[in-house]
């Protein structure tokens, strides 16, 4: 066997190794039932803080309103993508683009303004000098969120399409008309949220979190496969397998470690404590 082909299968039963140990410890060391383990990869992205959260009657998402939002708007990005544009790897025009940012800016003023109300209500007093805009709210967070994961759905898509396939469809993944349908499903996805129907939010919870999975494997996806220099190589997706298990793996290790880290420091599945 060529020393080429023994370390491309060695590096096979490498990645296969390694996820079989990553996910396993993951699954061991996160809380049980279908809902934990969401609580598990809810817990490596977001403060979980409760009073920011939707509830199934007692039980909080796995994720706060701006995080649920965030993840469910760059699912159904990417989902409209896929099954409309497909391999389009052009990024959108600006007339699209900009409109994206505006959502992306309306995050981060939203966010901050959050953030500092935050503050002022842990530690009453602090920065007098900073007024608040305005109070925040969880339906500013739900269309905001879900207003940046358009964003990153945008940005990412055609990002994977193009690294990995040999031959893509030249035009932009989001034209004019894509925009308003998917601003127009994700608006209606909005509102149902906001109903916080048992019905609504149990589906929510679980494409929130898995939506964490879907991004930080298509960002490993892309990094595994320029380290490897197998860039523009693939004509189907099943030729992606291992790309795709190793992007699974490192985004499962960086979870498990940002878990075990956080719950060392605070001993709790909980929201970051505030006191």
């Amino acid at each position: 066997m060529q020393p080429s082909k023994r370390f491309g299968t060695f590096t096979r039963y490498l990645v296969i190794l390694a996820a079989i140990l990553v996910i396993t410890a993951w699954l061991i060391n996160t809380p049980p039932g279908l809902l934990g383990k969401a609580d598990g990869i809810g817990y490596a992205v977001c403060h979980r803080i409760s009073e920011r959260s939707f509830h199934i009657g007692d039980r909080q998402l796995p994720l706060c309103t701006r995080c649920s939002g965030m993840y469910l708007g760059a699912m159904i990005g990417l989902t409209y993508q896929v099954f409309v544009n497909r391999r389009r790897q052009n990024f959108p025009p600006w007339s699209v683009s900009i409109p994206l940012i505006l959502f992306v800016i309306a995050f981060a003023i939203d966010g901050s303004n959050s953030y500092l109300y935050l503050i002022k209500t842990i530690v009453p007093g602090a920065l007098p000098q900073v007024p608040n805009l305005y109070i925040p709210n969880n339906i500013l967070r739900l269309f905001t969120g879900s207003g940046m994961g358009l964003g990153l759905a945008a940005i990412l898509f055609p990002a994977f399409n193009q690294t990995v396939w040999v031959e893509a469809d030249e035009r932009p993944a989001l034209n004019w008309k894509d925009m308003l349908i998917l601003v127009g499903i994700v608006a209606v996805a909005n509102l149902l949220v906001l109903t916080e129907n048992p019905i609504v939010l149990y589906p929510v919870a679980f494409i929130s979190a898995a939506g964490v999975i879907v991004l930080l494997t298509m960002v490993y996806t892309i990094l595994w496969t320029m380290l490897m220099q197998k860039e523009n190589q693939y004509s189907r997706l099943r030729q992606l397998w291992l790309a795709l298990l190793a992007g699974v793996t490192v985004a499962f290790i960086q979870i498990l470690a940002i878990d075990l880290l956080r719950f060392w420091l605070t001993g709790s599945w909980g929201a970051f404590p505030l006191k």
